[in-house]
């Protein structure tokens, strides 16, 4: 019976990541975020959208159908997906309001956006050019009315659909045309700058340029009217892995990258201002049915751009610069392997740089004590100097073997790519386990003078380090790099079964270990010993899971959890989770990094890891926590959570409702904790540099 009231208080997942997103909505609507970056944020909020309707919502509709199918619907389904689809038009009627409030911000910095209509005659000309010179080659119009087979449009694309006809109307009855075009945004910026006017800053989207150039695109048919509306239509991304035996891995994910392509259709946007005849066409033509969702929205679609709106060199538009802070044992050690012997190191990035893990990669690439590298790769940047660090250690006689993860979603492509140029290279690449996805962040390089290992949080991703807060351990301690060894081990030969006694390793015992640690916890509370539990994620959705903090919340045990997207725990409900407290940080930096911290009785536990708290890490994926045992580490890593816990300005609280109000009280003095910790990383830093300058 307490296990049936408890599940009634587990938020279903895609409720709560519809929340998550909201956060980040919230924060483009925030006034005290610089302006260009409330652009960002709304571009994030959309990209975000395109991949959720992508994988869950198409998920959802699949749920559903194949219910309906068999005459067995499902009750939470359906009510799942009709609840995500009613925030989506409240949160979409919040983000229009937000656009158009920020257009009306940057006018006020001298920022205008300009459409067609609004082009002096200089900018007219400046456009004109623009087209003949770089656009119009570019631009290939697909004459849908005189179309035999369905076009096949790319849904990471917006399309501008069409109307041709003539203001005064001839004898000749329905005299139109019917096209589209895809807005090349791969080739082109979004956004146009054009040149001033007036002293101000003039910027046209990429859209209203191509309709500003219609009468010379479409010169020859004769019209003098013409009408252009954005569409866009988000595809069904589930891949269908072809399992026949005489295919490679390679092939089939290859295949199956190509046939998300042509997957089913599962939203529609179009511009509200459509002529209905248009619409009706489109809407036929593309075989959208009346089950796909139907978004009516503005004239502009696929904000996600707005991720690289133009800076125009406004610096107080934007963040002030971060730049990464040294670490002064690293500056001073001519071998990066020599110091994690010593002692174990750590990066945090983006506050320490990415640079740091590469250039371990680059000496282990040329020191003869190396013998071997292995690294397990999810995501890579587009040109990644790991990779670069791993072929040159392969050139230079060094055995190199990569993981590389090829149903890495969205990353299919890439990673393959990557994986062909290692192979070439002299570069052994392990292409997965077959049924399980390898999430974990591990390299391990085999020296004569003893081995090291680095297990991270986050990608091995040059990229990313600059934005997504991650957490490496570097480390020496034998028994956990060999640990690491292990998995190697594992990666290369599936059929082994390796015991670990320091990593927590998912498939085979994390989701047991996880529960364990929570359940010494609950004894320790019920003996009187300390019992808390720190947690830093990414998201908690696993049902057995929350019910167990649930448990455990209601034997006494304090619970104090940092989640940055998903969360399904409703807090503060009597008997149940009054000891649960959960805070959401949307900031400058997206926070990534996994942190567990668990009291033990006094004798705190510390993990650090790539893992979330839901199903398909705990039971589908090989996920590594390691242990930290290192005392300056540890201390590092509870200031973090603290630094979380204590933010005023940035923290919002999760407790089920989707409110997401801000931590805190008005009376406080605001904290907010990514700037905090950068300005303690550099203190610290500056601290050391005089103490050691003061000692010579």
């Amino acid at each position: 019976m307490i296990r049936k009231v408890r599940k009634n208080y587990i938020v279903n997942r895609d409720v709560s990541w519809m929340y998550f997103n909201r956060r980040i909505l919230d924060e483009a609507a925030n006034k005290t975020n610089p302006l260009l970056e409330r652009l960002s944020f709304l571009g994030i909020y959309s990209n975000n959208l395109d991949e959720f309707f992508r994988v869950r919502i198409a998920t959802l509709r699949r749920m559903v159908e194949i219910e309906e199918n068999i005459h067995h619907v499902n009750v939470d389904s359906n009510k799942t997906l009709k609840k995500v689809l009613r925030l989506n038009e409240t949160y979409n009627k919040d983000f229009e309001a937000t656009f158009l409030e920020l257009r009306k911000e940057l006018q006020q910095e001298n920022i205008y956006l300009l459409n067609e209509s609004q082009l002096s005659v200089e900018q007219e000309e400046f456009v004109d050019a623009f087209y003949r010179e770089e656009l119009m080659n570019s631009l290939f119009p697909i004459l849908v009315t005189r179309m035999l087979v369905q076009p096949e449009l790319n849904d990471k694309s917006i399309y501008l659909a069409v109307k041709i006809s003539d203001i005064v109307k001839s004898d000749k009855k329905n005299r139109k045309e019917y096209a589209l075009i895809e807005i090349p945004t791969g080739e082109f910026s979004r956004f146009l700058v054009l040149p001033k006017e007036d002293g101000k800053d003039c910027i046209m989207f990429l859209d209203d340029v191509i309709r500003f150039c219609l009468p010379r695109i479409f010169a020859q048919f004769n019209h003098d009217k013409y009408e252009a509306y954005t569409i866009k239509i988000t595809r069904d991304a589930e891949m269908e892995l072809d399992n026949r035996a005489y295919q490679s891995v390679l092939d089939k994910v290859s295949k199956a990258v190509k046939s998300r392509k042509s997957g089913l259709p599962v939203r529609f946007v179009y511009d509200r201002e459509i002529p209905a005849d248009l619409l009706r066409f489109t809407q036929k033509l593309l075989k959208i049915s009346k089950n796909d969702v139907h978004v009516c929205s503005g004239r502009y679609h696929n904000l996600k751009d707005l991720m690289s709106f133009p800076s125009l060199k406004r610096k107080e538009l934007k963040y002030s610069n971060h730049p990464p802070i040294p670490i002064l044992a690293f500056d001073e050690s001519v071998s990066l392997i020599s110091l994690i012997r010593r002692k174990d190191q750590y990066l945090h990035f983006p506050y320490h740089s990415f640079d740091n893990f590469i250039r371990l990669l680059r000496e282990s690439a040329i020191n003869p004590d190396v013998k071997e590298i292995k690294i397990s790769i999810y995501r890579l940047a587009k040109n990644s100097k790991v990779i670069k660090a791993l072929m040159c250690a392969a050139l230079n006689g060094k055995k190199v073997t990569a993981m590389v993860e090829l149903l890495a979603r969205f990353d299919e492509s890439s990673n393959i790519n990557w994986a062909k140029k290692m192979q070439d290279a002299g570069i052994k690449v392990i292409l997965g386990v077959e049924g399980l996805k390898v999430h974990s962040k591990l390299a391990h390089i085999t020296a004569r003078k003893g081995n090291i290992a680095c297990i991270g949080t986050g990608n091995f991703h040059e990229g990313t380090a600059t934005v997504y807060t991650d957490f490496t351990l570097m480390t020496a301690h034998k028994a956990i790099v060999d640990e690491v060894e292990s998995i190697f081990e594992f990666l290369e030969q599936p059929y082994l079964n390796p015991t670990f006694k320091q990593l927590i390793v998912a498939p085979q015992y994390m989701r047991k270990k996880i529960i364990s640690l929570i359940k010494t916890e609950i004894d320790n509370a019920k003996k009187g010993k300390p019992a808390y539990i720190y947690c830093k994620i990414n998201h908690i959705v696993d049902e057995k899971i929350v019910e167990k903090l649930y448990e455990a919340s209601g034997a006494g045990v304090k619970i104090k959890l940092l989640v940055r997207g998903n969360c399904s725990i409703t807090t503060g409900i009597k008997g149940i989770s009054e000891n649960i407290r959960a805070l959401g940080i949307i900031d400058r930096h997206l926070e990534h990094s996994r942190i567990l911290i668990f009291a033990n009785g006094g004798e705190e536990r510390y993990y650090i890891g790539s893992a979330d708290w839901m199903s398909r890490n705990l039971d589908n994926r090989v996920e590594v926590y390691t242990p930290i045992y290192d005392r300056e580490i540890q201390k590092q890593l509870k200031t973090i959570i603290e630094f979380g816990l204590r933010d005023n300005v940035k923290a919002r609280i999760i407790d089920g409702s989707g409110k997401n109000n801000i931590n805190g009280s008005d009376d406080e003095s605001p904290f907010r904790s990514q700037e905090e910790l950068y300005l303690l990383y550099k203190n610290n830093y500056e601290k050391s540099l005089f103490d050691e300058q003061s000692s010579l």
